[in-house]
């Protein structure tokens, strides 16, 4: 009895011989499905009583499309933009949207949890955030459930399906020369976590330019991040202690520029008069915080938007996407120049 009241789609999918998302097209009644197979999935549901989420089926039984997004990022910054991007556009077309980072730990993927919470409750697609869009096996799960998703900058080697992303690389590589621009010789980076692709992308654009730029690379001037403010402020501590300290601090997101900021603070120097530090990504804070930082605008609401609209555009249909809309999406960045950057101090 209690096997019959726990069924999941899954169960119900296997029992019928087809994917879960061809059962969701069955219950949400949408999609072309032929008679003998929508017959096979009802049996299965009958034999297994399987009864699906009460809100999720009421959600899908309307126009929008019931959307969710999976995350796993600790630069709340960037989450708080992606989230409004991704709210906005889901009111914008009468979608609806449901957030869930699907963890054990720190560092595994609870697939079963995204199976239960999402699959199962009629989620009709779905948008996958940096880091998990670098998952090998979240992917390869999300592929064999046939239901549409979206990875937001994602490894380009790893996954060739619909994405957003923006040149992270390009973008790094513009904020370095800008810094080089106004006099800098030593210049420190801040990187992000290693399991995050733009954090290798940031460092290959940093050392882009410091090489085309004819300034040395010093490998104790790069330190890793956690895209936390705490993060980037231990990491500037130790780089402002160094008996021959950088004059600039790239932090390779808001949070931790932020940080670095506090960090030159706490130790009386001036910002940018005596150490200039710029960002990456733009987040509300940027502008907010003292001085307001210089930092790439990275596109996150548009991201957002973009991953909604091609998700809208999808579902229900016999191709990824329409062939009039591109399924590989790379967005424009933009450098912001405020008052935390400045040439170097000149020392007598």
């Amino acid at each position: 009895m209690s096997k019959k009241q726990n069924a999941t789609i899954k169960e119900v999918a296997e029992l019928a011989n087809v994917s879960q998302m061809t059962v969701s097209r069955v219950l949400n009644d949408q999609g072309a499905v032929r008679d003998s197979t929508r017959k096979r999935v009802q049996a299965a549901i009958r034999e297994l009583s399987y009864r699906p989420n009460i809100m999720a089926r009421n959600l899908a039984g309307r126009s929008g499309l019931f959307i969710g997004l999976i995350y796993r990022n600790p630069s709340y910054g960037y989450l708080s933009e992606f989230l409004l991007g991704a709210l906005n556009s889901c009111r914008e077309h009468g979608h609806y949207l449901i957030v869930e980072e699907p963890l054990v730990d720190d560092n595994m993927v609870d697939l079963d949890l995204i199976e239960k919470r999402f699959l199962d409750t009629s989620i009709q697609a779905l948008i996958v955030v940096p880091p998990l869009s670098d998952d090998p096996k979240l992917i390869e799960t999300l592929e064999s459930t046939g239901i549409p998703f979206v990875c937001v900058s994602p490894k380009s080697d790893l996954y060739t399906g619909p994405s957003v992303r923006m040149d992270d690389q390009d973008a790094a590589k513009d904020m370095t020369d800008y810094l080089i621009s106004m006099g800098h010789e030593r210049i420190a980076l801040i990187k992000g976590p290693h399991d995050h692709m733009s954090s290798e992308l940031r460092l290959a654009g940093f050392k882009d330019a410091m090489s085309e730029g004819e300034r040395e690379i010093d490998d104790d001037l790069i330190i890793s991040g956690d895209f936390t403010y705490v993060s980037g402020m231990q990491a500037a501590q130790k780089l402002l202690s160094d008996s021959n300290p950088p004059t600039a601090i790239f932090a390779c997101n808001d949070d931790m520029a932020a940080g670095a900021i506090a960090a030159a603070h706490q130790t009386g120097l001036q910002v940018p008069n005596d150490v200039s530090v710029v960002g990456f990504d733009d987040t509300a804070n940027a502008s907010a915080m003292w001085p307001p930082l210089t930092t790439v605008r990275q596109p996150i609401r548009e991201m957002a938007s973009a991953a909604i609209k091609i998700l809208g555009q999808s579902v229900g249909k016999n191709i990824p996407v329409p062939l009039n809309e591109p399924q590989n999406q790379t967005l424009e960045y933009e450098l912001i120049v405020r008052k935390s950057a400045g040439p170097p101090k000149q020392i007598d």
